[in-house]
């Protein structure tokens, strides 16, 4: 898996590093391991780990949790049921897909969900990044698959976590209340084990396949997926205009 970072974003590595301590956590220092793991403490355009609102945030979910996965895992959780997955209203400006933007507004499609989970672990000196891969039979509705024409999503989105000394994949695109309409069971996070996605719904049917994984990245990389989205959905998206409006889970079947 290859992790992309611009000069841009390197820059801001080199300004975060130098404003804060070298301690991450308690599980690495910055200057005997991998150099991208200051970089993947560092906020960024969109996600802005220092964000006064995502600062409290975290600090407020994680409270009396005494090890880094406990936070990562309190965290998952708060982002996967605190903010509800809906793909139709979507803002993909910059400020749009920003963390602190998706915890205001209380919902968000996989990507700005992962960006939130990224964010709150940052300001919490978690390392993190953000993964993207395209997938089949992914959750969704009649509306949505006849709007997209097509079954494969494209760039859909989770986050990486350093926990323990490795990177650890989490998903917290689905919330409990819209799995249980959708009949699957909600992707659980244990902080040690990646939580991709589910691979049968809870009547033993195929449920989630990845056919193509993006990479990961320091950053969003806004531009192509956007690029990407308007490839594969132009009855959706055209000039970075998303088309799709409605309440994504009150159109779920129960």
């Amino acid at each position: 898996m290859t992790s992309h970072i611009s000069q841009q974003e390197h820059d801001v590595h080199v300004s975060c590093v130098r404003r804060e301590p070298l301690a991450i956590a308690n599980t690495v220092t910055i200057a005997s391991q991998d150099p991208e793991l200051g970089q993947c403490i560092c906020p960024t355009r969109v996600i802005d780990s220092d964000n006064p609102q995502i600062i409290e945030f975290a600090r407020r979910v994680t409270v009396g949790k005494n090890s880094d996965i406990d936070r990562a895992v309190a965290l998952y959780h708060a982002v996967r049921d605190g903010i509800r997955y809906d793909p139709y209203r979507i803002n993909v400006s910059v400020a749009g897909m920003r963390a602190s933007e998706t915890l205001a507004r209380k919902y968000g499609f996989c990507v700005p969900k992962a960006i939130l989970l990224a964010a709150a672990a940052r300001s919490l000196r978690v390392p993190s990044r953000l993964g993207f891969a395209d997938v089949k039979n992914h959750l969704s509705t009649e509306r949505l698959r006849r709007s997209m024409r097509t079954d494969l999503f494209v760039f859909h989105g989770y986050t990486e976590l350093y926990l323990e000394d490795k990177w650890v994949k989490a998903t917290p695109a689905f919330n409990a209340s819209l799995c249980e309409r959708f009949n699957v069971e909600p992707l659980d996070f244990d902080g040690r084990i990646d939580s991709v996605f589910q691979q049968i719904d809870k009547d033993g049917n195929v449920f989630m396949q990845y056919v193509r994984d993006r990479g990961t990245f320091v950053d969003l990389p806004l531009q192509e997926m956007l690029a990407a989205f308007e490839e594969h959905y132009p009855s959706l998206m055209s000039r970075g205009t998303y088309k799709l409006t409605g309440a994504f889970e009150d159109e779920a079947l129960s």
